[in-house]
């Protein structure tokens, strides 16, 4: 048995709707500008070829946990996500069999602090501190894909303390969950655990302390977060 000079640290997981297991998560992976009117918001074509940034995965919130308001910003801001979890691994993989690696889908929240982000923009540096912040990827139950099946379309909806805020279609995607399972595929080797955040339609904006924002995914579920 190897020894370890630290103990080993926990494994970030999904709950998994109606179900007692949970996901093991491995890395977070997110998509930028993947709806027009959001691409269009912030001042880009409608499409681009996909790009990416990361998450660590202990930047996982799950069950409706509260979280603190994060350091470092004064300008917190909700982007309402469908989230893809890979059960399967591979590279190179096309188009036309990728939805064979996704295990299941969940409403996610990928939280940013949007001063940063500008500054970082502006400067022509990495979003990492920006976007892979403490507690900045929030994440509902996953559903598995054998139950619900590959949804395409559908409301995805995010309203702050009961106010709508943001309102679109999956089918308003740029690029559509199996290119991006395969564009993603050829940058890097995916793997089981693997989870893919796939960007947010337009009406993004800031959330404060006290207040409680709501993803809403139709046919796929719900998380709830509130900023303390």
């Amino acid at each position: 048995m190897t020894a370890y000079a630290l103990p080993l640290p926990p494994v970030p997981a999904l709950p998994i709707a109606a179900d007692t297991a949970r996901f093991p998560v491995r890395r977070i992976f997110c998509v930028g500008r993947n709806y027009a009117e959001h691409a269009r918001e912030m001042g880009a074509d409608d499409r681009e070829p996909p790009f990416f940034f990361t998450k660590p995965g202990d930047a996982l919130v799950t069950d409706d946990a509260d979280i603190a308001y994060p350091p470092a910003t004064a300008d917190l801001h909700h982007e309402a996500e469908l989230v893809v979890a890979l059960g399967r691994g591979g590279a190179d993989i096309a188009a036309a069999a990728a939805l064979d690696h996704v295990w299941g889908y969940a409403a996610g929240n990928d939280l940013t602090r949007r001063d940063l982000q500008a500054e970082a923009k502006a400067a022509r540096r990495p979003w990492d501190m920006a976007k892979g912040f403490d507690a900045s990827a929030i994440c509902g139950a996953l559903r598995p894909a054998a139950r619900i099946g590959h949804p395409t379309r559908g409301r995805i909806a995010c309203h702050v303390d009961g106010v709508l805020r943001q309102e679109g279609d999956l089918g308003d995607m740029i690029w559509s969950v199996p290119e991006i399972v395969s564009h993603l595929s050829r940058l890097v080797a995916l793997a089981p655990g693997d989870l893919i955040y796939t960007g947010t339609p337009a009406g993004v904006g800031a959330i404060a302390c006290g207040q409680t924002c709501t993803v809403e995914i139709e046919g796929v579920g719900r998380v709830s977060t509130r900023v303390l």
